[in-house]
């Protein structure tokens, strides 16, 4: 239990984030509905400020760090205009091999070779295709030495897949590995039949091979609070404060470093101005519940975001709003408004 003391010195923004310049991975989940891709999206931009290059992946199948941005993003690492070292890209860690660009294949790949083989093959063998994608696009960022990531994750149990699968995949490489005697020769019969003769198991093996080691690295580096932080993004209500303590629990039990709750669409009110029933109210039930969050996570840095006056769109617009990531919005001087 952290002193009052260390409780007071723990400053109630992301500004701890920014400073550890250690930090190679930040995920940001919480409940669907509650703004991560927002705050997503700011955190990356502050990055850019102070890193060298940062890339933010979505991998949520809904995708809306295109329409945060007002960008059309792809599985492919892509500039956001106005920024030299921001970069973006929106992959579905559901897909399979057969989905992936040809951006993630070198001409002398043994997946190359025979694409639609595997793919009947991995059929056969449940969750190793995406498995095997996944390993593909971390290999690229890997490849492409991003300064810092920024993963805009999907809703609560999609996250906590996603963070499983450096350990899956390990395991699985490695017992397709330990197996490569025994079905090489039964492989390279199928493809003598299918009348594949350029199709070699030992590049097959080889590619595993330079896979495993990058999957190894990622699935220690998940596991080190030096490289790895997780920021949870809810709102002041019970099911997405529910939401957050079980993500918490999960995550602590991963070993992955949780020390950051973000607090989102507040009704934060100037002193004196008397509100609408309908604003008294909404304050009233955040209060409440921004008190449990207080007390729960008393040793956390607690962010607090404000309801805004309308949806946080654009490049412009995310820019103004990620400022209160690090500055605390102040009802008595700021305003919920961006436009203008």
């Amino acid at each position: 239990m952290a002193s009052v003391e260390d409780i007071d010195r723990l400053d109630p923004n992301l500004k701890n984030i920014l400073d550890q310049t250690s930090l190679k991975w930040i995920f940001v989940g919480g409940k669907g509905g509650v703004g991560k891709t927002t705050c997503s999206c700011s955190l990356s931009i502050q990055l850019a400020k102070i890193r060298t290059s940062v890339l933010i992946i979505s991998t949520d199948p809904a995708h809306n760090i295109s329409d945060a941005f007002d960008q059309k993003f792809t599985k492919v690492p892509t500039k956001v205009n106005g920024f030299d070292n921001l970069y973006a890209m929106e992959i579905d860690p559901n897909v399979g091999i057969g989905e992936l660009p040809d951006e993630y294949f070198d001409e002398q790949s043994a997946f190359s070779l025979g694409r639609s083989m595997m793919q009947d093959v991995m059929q056969a063998l449940p969750g190793i295709d995406e498995a095997m994608s996944y390993s593909e696009v971390m290999k690229l960022v890997k490849s492409m030495n991003f300064d810092v990531v920024v993963f805009d994750t999907a809703p609560t149990g999609h996250t906590l897949r996603l963070l499983a699968f450096p350990s899956i995949v390990e395991k699985g490489l490695g017992k397709i590995l330990r197996l490569k005697n025994h079905i090489s020769p039964f492989v390279s019969q199928v493809a003598g039949i299918l009348g594949m003769s350029d199709f070699n198991t030992d590049d097959m093996t080889r590619k595993l091979e330079e896979i495993l080691p990058v999957i190894r690295q990622v699935n220690e580096q998940f596991r080190n609070p030096e490289q790895t932080t997780f920021v949870c993004v809810c709102i002041a209500e019970f099911l997405s404060l529910y939401e957050t303590e079980r993500l918490v629990q999960e995550l602590t039990k991963s070993n992955i470093d949780v020390h950051n709750v973000v607090v989102n669409q507040l009704v934060l009110l100037p002193s004196g101005q008397k509100p609408c029933k309908m604003c008294e109210a909404r304050h009233k039930i955040q209060a409440k519940y921004l008190e449990q969050i207080e007390d729960l996570y008393e040793d956390f840095h607690v962010t607090k975001l404000p309801l805004m006056e309308h949806e946080v769109r654009g490049i412009s617009q995310i820019k103004k709003f990620s400022e209160f990531l690090v500055h605390p919005f102040d009802p008595n001087q700021d305003k919920p408004s961006l436009l203008g």
